[in-house]
C-alpha cells in the first residue's frame, strides 16, 4: 500500500464516527415509513362520505415539505446566516447535521404525544380491537411528517454532502455509500425496534 492510500483509509475511517451518528435518524425514517404507517391504518381516514385517505399517502407531506423548506432553506435562510458567520453555506455540514438531529427529536416527541392521544381515544371509546377504528382524524399525524421533510432538509442533505466532500478525491463513491449504509442500518434497526415491541 502506498502512503496515499493509507491516508486517503485514515480520512475514511475518521468519518465512522460521523456514520455512526446517523444510524439513530435513519431509525426515525424508517419508522415513518412503517410505525406511522400503522398508526394511521387505526384512525378515522375518511375524507367526505366515500373516499379514505391511504394511510400511507401522508408520505408525500414529507417530500412536499422537504422541497418548500429546501428552497426556504436556500434562498432566504444561507443568504441571511452567511452574513454573520462568513461560510459560503451559511453553516458548516455538522451543523445542519446537528439541526436535522435535534429536529428529528422534536419529531419524535410529536409522534409520541400523538400516539398518547390516540391511546387516550381508544381507551375512552373502549376500543382495543386491532381492526376497530380510532374516531380520530389520521392528520394528528400530519406533524410528525411535516417535520420529517424539514428535518431531512437538513439532516439528509448534508449527510450526503459531508460523505462526498470529506472523502478522498479516489474515494467519492465510497464516501456516498457511506449515506446509503447509514440508511440500510436505520432500516435494520427500525425492525428490530418494531419486532421488540411488537
Amino acid at each position: 500500500m502506498s502512503s496515499d492510500q493509507v491516508e486517503e483509509t485514515k480520512q475514511m475511517v475518521k468519518m465512522l464516527p460521523i456514520l455512526a451518528v446517523t444510524f439513530i435518524p435513519n431509525t426515525m425514517y424508517a419508522q415513518m415509513l412503517t410505525l406511522f404507517i400503522k398508526q394511521g391504518m387505526t384512525l378515522d381516514r375518511s375524507m367526505g362520505p366515500h373516499f379514505d385517505i391511504p394511510p400511507a399517502s401522508l408520505t408525500a407531506f414529507v417530500t412536499i415539505f422537504m422541497l418548500i423548506s429546501l428552497v426556504i432553506y436556500g434562498q432566504f435562510f444561507v443568504p441571511a446566516i452567511r452574513r454573520y458567520t462568513k461560510n459560503p453555506r451559511g453553516i458548516t455540514l455538522l451543523q445542519r447535521m446537528g439541526v436535522g438531529l435535534v429536529l428529528h427529536i422534536i419529531i419524535m416527541v410529536t409522534a409520541c404525544l400523538a400516539e398518547r392521544r390516540r391511546l387516550s381515544v381508544a381507551r375512552v371509546n373502549g376500543i382495543y380491537g386491532k381492526l376497530q377504528t380510532v374516531p380520530l382524524t389520521i392528520f394528528i399525524l400530519l406533524p410528525q411528517f411535516i417535520l420529517m421533510g424539514v428535518a431531512n432538509t437538513f439532516a439528509e442533505v448534508a449527510k450526503i454532502k459531508f460523505f462526498y466532500d470529506q472523502a478522498p478525491e479516489g474515494m467519492k463513491s465510497l464516501g456516498t455509500s457511506y449515506r446509503t449504509s447509514s440508511l440500510g442500518i436505520g432500516n435494520f434497526l427500525s425492525s428490530f425496534i418494531l419486532k421488540t415491541v411488537s
